[in-house]
């Protein structure tokens, strides 16, 4: 008779999974933001969005990225079909974005602080799957650009913001909901739209047939797409449906082909073309850059809601892994140079979670209030520059901290990692949200002194942070040589912020660690350089989740 083979080894000094946990209650710095900010009348609904998003949808987001989504041009005969198909766990996503109001919140409610509690169960959300987010986010942002077309708004706004999800291409007039997405860039200009070569051409009906590609296509499986194109007015905001009022196909719709992209890979980016694509038009023409500024503002809000939500992320599983893994005699989250890194890793979250709930409270605020609009205008392209562009690096040194586990797909951080670099590309990389924070504070000088009448409401708290916000008032002496430094410039605003946000509102060993490694330059290139005498112990602790 055969026997089982004896047992090799006992598995051991393995953490047990990080899973069914509250996204929201064990994020300290995300409960406190809340009531900070303005929606602490959200705090039961956000616990319950804690526990949803740490439970059943991190699996989904597993099995929507090992199943990428997969383009049908032709359907077996040779007909067009211009499809995409995704798997069932992506569905549940969306399912549970919408019902969840993610896409939706501000424009469904009155409330004070409903950017804020959105933003709040967004971060939580993408811990899950960052993918799904994108067309929540555009749905989401879509809203007050299409406002500039009240006969649009009238059609549309409704839908956009039903919380029901129906994936089905059908006529509006058909659907209780829908989706929006937004395909502005092409092959030869990128991020610079007015190059496009995109054509529109007045045809019946207030209808306009558009010509041409789109390089980025974003969720090309949603109901209703903004896009740029040129009238002899110039650059041109129009709404592109996929399906017309006649139940027909708009047939000008065709998909080229998907991307194979770095990340995000359970979402759907595909390449364009237009062949006498009916839309309608959105605003005045010629003024298309500015009728869809607004969509990218709303989506670069998202960015840095969805950058800190990931390093969330990766704190949360860094955390957790060090205080149940021991090496050389000792846990790793007892040892005082992997304390240093953690705690490191710790204080970027929280300040990237201050920032992003301070810029929702703008969001908030700004339709009734010049000063917060004025705000909002520069504190976003600032927080969308240094946020998103240090999330990269951050997801890496957490992964590490994993050593060849956080190199092994099953731990969630090689997702976590190729995930980082998007948020600072999409809707304007580095180079391009700098430049846009110089033509924010040179057409509306209103807008410099609302950001730094916010960062001085921290002045005289700690002398580093005085001495950093009055060498960067220096920096902008100059402003004939700005734009060869605005990447430094930009960066010392961002410091700025999130060094004001943290001396006034966290605890004393975060703030004192920011200033010291952030501001007074007492840190290494890398993360875990913090230097001698900060409370790295408590600042991880603070960070942990709990059991």
């Amino acid at each position: 008779m055969l026997t089982a083979p004896a047992a090799t080894h006992e598995v051991l000094n393995q953490p047990p999974p990080l899973r069914d946990r509250n996204l929201f209650e064990d994020d300290a710095a995300l409960r406190e933001g809340v009531d900070r900010e303005g929606a602490a009348w959200a705090r039961g609904r956000l616990r319950a969005e804690g526990a949803f998003w740490g439970g059943e949808p991190v699996a989904w987001g597993f099995a929507a990225n090992e199943s990428p989504p997969v383009l049908h041009t032709h359907d077996r005969y040779g007909h067009r079909r211009d499809e995409v198909e995704f798997h069932p766990a992506w569905h549940e996503l969306m399912r549970a974005g919408v019902e969840h109001e993610l896409h939706a919140l501000p424009w469904r409610t009155d409330r004070p602080g409903a950017h804020v509690a959105r933003a709040a169960a967004y971060a939580c959300a993408i811990q899950a799957e960052a993918g799904f987010a994108c067309p929540i986010t555009m749905t989401f942002a879509a809203v007050p650009a299409l406002r500039a077309q009240p006969d649009l708004a009238e059609e549309w706004v409704p839908r956009l913001t039903a919380t029901t999800y129906e994936p089905e291409l059908r006529p509006a007039a058909e659907k209780a909901s829908a989706l929006c997405g937004m395909a502005m860039t092409e092959k030869q200009g990128g991020s610079d739209v007015r190059a496009n070569t995109t054509r529109a051409q007045a045809a019946d009906d207030g209808w306009w047939e558009l010509t041409g590609h789109k390089w980025f296509c974003s969720a090309p499986m949603c109901d209703l797409f903004l896009v740029l194109a040129q009238t002899g007015e110039g650059v041109t905001c129009f709404a592109l449906p996929r399906v017309l009022p006649d139940g027909s196909r708009n047939a000008g719709f065709q998909l080229q082909r998907l991307k194979d992209k770095l990340g995000n890979r359970s979402n759907a980016s595909s390449e364009i073309e237009l062949r006498g694509a009916l839309a309608r038009i959105v605003g005045e023409p010629g003024r298309g850059v500015p009728t869809i500024i607004e969509m990218v503002n709303h989506t670069r809000l998202d960015c840095v809601i969805g950058a800190a939500g990931g390093m969330r992320a990766a704190v949360a599983q860094a955390t957790w892994h060090a205080a149940h893994r021991s090496a050389f005699g000792a846990r790793l989250a007892d040892q005082p140079l992997m304390v240093n890194v953690l705690a490191d890793l710790a204080i970027e979250s929280e300040a990237a979670t201050a920032v992003a709930l301070r810029l929702a409270r703008a969001y908030d605020e700004a339709p009734d209030d010049p000063t917060a609009d004025a705000f909002k205008r520069v504190a976003t392209a600032v927080a969308k520059y240094h946020i998103c562009k240090r999330a990269p690096g951050h997801a890496y040194e957490a992964l590490e901290c994993f050593g060849g586990n956080g190199y092994v797909e099953a731990s969630g951080m090689p997702r976590l990692y190729r995930e980082a670099p998007l948020a600072s590309i999409w809707e304007g990389s580095g180079n391009v949200m700098a430049l846009d924070v110089l033509r924010a504070l040179g057409r509306t000088p209103a807008a410099l002194d609302a950001f730094l009448a916010e960062v001085d409401e921290a002045a005289g708290a700690d002398h580093r942070f005085d001495a950093f916000v009055a060498a960067t008032r220096n920096e902008l002496t100059d402003p004939g040589a700005l734009e060869s430094r605005a990447r430094r410039v930009v960066e010392r605003l961002a410091l700025c912020l999130q060094g004001s946000l943290l001396v006034r509102h966290a605890p004393p060993e975060v703030a004192d660690a920011f200033c010291a490694a952030r501001l007074a330059g007492d840190a290494g290139l890398s993360y875990g350089t913090l230097p001698p005498g900060v409370d790295a112990k408590a600042i991880v602790q603070r960070h942990t989740p709990t059991a």
